[in-house]
């Protein structure tokens, strides 16, 4: 099963609709098909090159040690259950998932909250349809939603991330100012 990985400082928390059985049996989301990790590296929210990525072992501990305490990024499912296409989830099966994503979110405060796909998105705010990039905020995080990684080109989606990166970066600037100016 995948760990979640989640704490109070982070820049972005991705949500993934639900875990593939590969994924699910390395214990590291998006293992399947590394391309979200490669993605990652290209766009610069990771340090670690494709080649270190493509060793399951290192991907582990890439996400284990550094993924949320170095990078200060997140992830979570809204379904838990792995399957090898989403075609076979039911939407029901994403109601609890809501509830806990609507929690974390409330209770972690990332800046963005990226939604891999827009299927996830539409069954997380209970709606047929929406469009890329950003949504209605939840609380203080930024709603966005990217495409999926493993389908289109591959520039789409280092620009979605470095975007997402920039807006996650704001956030911080604007914190440390009103600390700041509190302060004097």
């Amino acid at each position: 099963m995948i760990k979640y990985q989640l704490s109070r400082n982070l820049k972005i928390l991705f949500v993934g609709i639900n875990p593939h059985p590969g994924s699910a049996k390395r214990g590291v989301p998006f293992s399947n098909n590394k391309m979200f990790w490669y993605l990652l590296s290209d766009a610069g929210l990771i340090a670690e090159s494709r080649q270190e990525l493509r060793d399951d072992v290192a991907l582990k501990q890439l996400y284990a040690r550094r993924f949320t305490k170095q990078y200060h990024l997140g992830l979570i499912n809204l379904i838990d259950r792995p399957t090898r296409t989403v075609a076979q989830l039911k939407k029901a099966e994403a109601e609890p998932g809501r509830e806990r994503l609507l929690a974390v979110i409330k209770r972690y405060k990332p800046r963005v909250v990226c939604f891999v796909g827009k299927f996830t998105y539409c069954l997380f705010a209970q709606v047929s349809a929406c469009s890329y990039g950003w949504q209605q905020s939840v609380g203080v995080s930024k709603i966005y939603v990217m495409h999926a990684p493993h389908h289109g080109l591959a520039i789409v989606r280092v620009r979605e991330f470095r975007e997402q990166m920039r807006e996650a970066k704001k956030g911080i600037k604007s914190e440390i100012r009103g600390a700041n100016e509190a302060g004097t």
